[in-house]
């Protein structure tokens, strides 16, 4: 592990306790803490997508924000859900984020996640014929159309009237490293052999859909061995970053340990049926730093990727995922190989 950030799902709900009663508090916190983050040295601000629900859902305005009011932190998303996308407009959009945040983006893609709604992005206005179910296809066909865009490819003939005859158009803006910084989040091995074969960055899940009786950490250190592995047999030559998301408190006050303390004794991980797939889900780890030092270590993906992202209570306030995020980078991450934003933007690891 060199790198940490935050992952906020950008819960919003006007319930007691709740920091974050509405969508401008969410997006107004998240900026705030995006902010703050920078300045503790924190490498990462990261943001879940989620559709049809009190959550955030639109990120490319919310991380053209962060990344105006920032100056080192990477920020993204983990992860955006193709099938809701249009891919060329998508592409613009992407490149301009890349340009405004003069490179320092993590832009998370994937099919998505299950979502309250049935095949939601039908209501969007896209249909996938070939896999009604999961929208699988589409959201692949999406992702194949948009890389070519960011690519430059000429796609949209133009008119002869004012481009001359067989003429055909790029997107724009452009920006020359967009394709660098994507990433793909995966649940299974198949999704991280293919990612590898793109030449893409690993976003793994925050479950794995295996159920083998291996513990969580293990099956997705499988997971990044065969990502990198493809990355390498592709004949890709870069140094691809991997990353992972886990629950992590530390506990240094009274107040940690009435939110957190319960969660040391339920240290454990979870099988579960997602998406039609029983699946592995990593637990939470809440103790006090020397201990949580060891059982990170002992988190053998937690080690073998290079950005650990935090997934944070986001509705308890910026001043309190301030302060995790801070006892986590004094006491805890130094311990791990942890570099600050201020020593330069992360690196991945050679595949060679």
């Amino acid at each position: 592990m060199k790198a940490f950030g935050f992952l906020s799902f950008g819960h919003y709900a006007d319930v007691p306790g709740s920091v974050t009663r509405t969508a401008g508090d969410m997006l107004r916190q998240t900026i705030e803490l995006a902010e703050g983050a920078d300045e503790i040295g924190v490498n990462g601000a990261y943001v879940r997508v989620h559709h049809w629900a009190r959550q955030a859902a639109s990120p490319i305005p919310l991380l053209t924000a962060m990344a105006a009011r920032t100056k080192r932190i990477e920020v993204g998303t983990g992860v955006i859900d193709m099938r809701y996308e249009n891919p060329l407009q998508f592409a613009e959009e992407a490149a301009a984020l890349d340009l405004i945040a003069d490179g320092r983006l993590a832009l998370g893609v994937s099919r998505g996640s299950p979502e309250t709604a049935l095949r939601g992005y039908e209501a969007f206005g896209y249909v996938d014929t070939e896999d009604t179910e999961r929208g699988s296809v589409l959201a692949r066909e999406k992702f194949d159309l948009f890389l070519r865009a960011i690519g430059g490819e000429r796609i949209a003939p133009g008119d002869p009237r004012m481009v001359g005859e067989g003429q055909y158009l790029a997107i724009e803006p452009q920006s020359p490293t967009l394709r660098d910084h994507l990433w793909w989040g995966s649940g299974s091995r198949s999704s991280a052999v293919t990612t590898g074969r793109l030449g893409l960055n690993l976003m793994s899940s925050t479950l794995v859909t295996e159920a083998t009786g291996q513990p969580f950490h293990e099956l997705q250190r499988e997971q990044i061995d065969v990502f990198r592995s493809s990355y390498k047999d592709a004949g890709h030559t870069g140094t691809p970053r991997v990353s992972v998301s886990r629950s992590v408190f530390p506990l240094v006050s009274d107040r940690d340990r009435a939110y957190f303390g319960l969660r040391s004794a339920e240290n454990g991980d979870q099988i579960g049926v997602i998406d039609g797939f029983r699946s592995t889900f990593g637990k939470t780890y809440a103790a006090e730093p020397d201990v949580l030092i060891e059982q990170l270590k002992a988190d053998e993906a937690v080690m073998a990727a290079d950005t650990l992202m935090l997934t944070i209570p986001n509705q308890l306030g910026p001043a309190y995922n301030l302060h995790v995020l801070q006892a986590f980078a004094e006491h805890v991450a130094p311990a791990l190989g942890w570099k600050p934003n201020t020593e330069g933007p992360v690196q991945g690891d050679p595949v060679a």
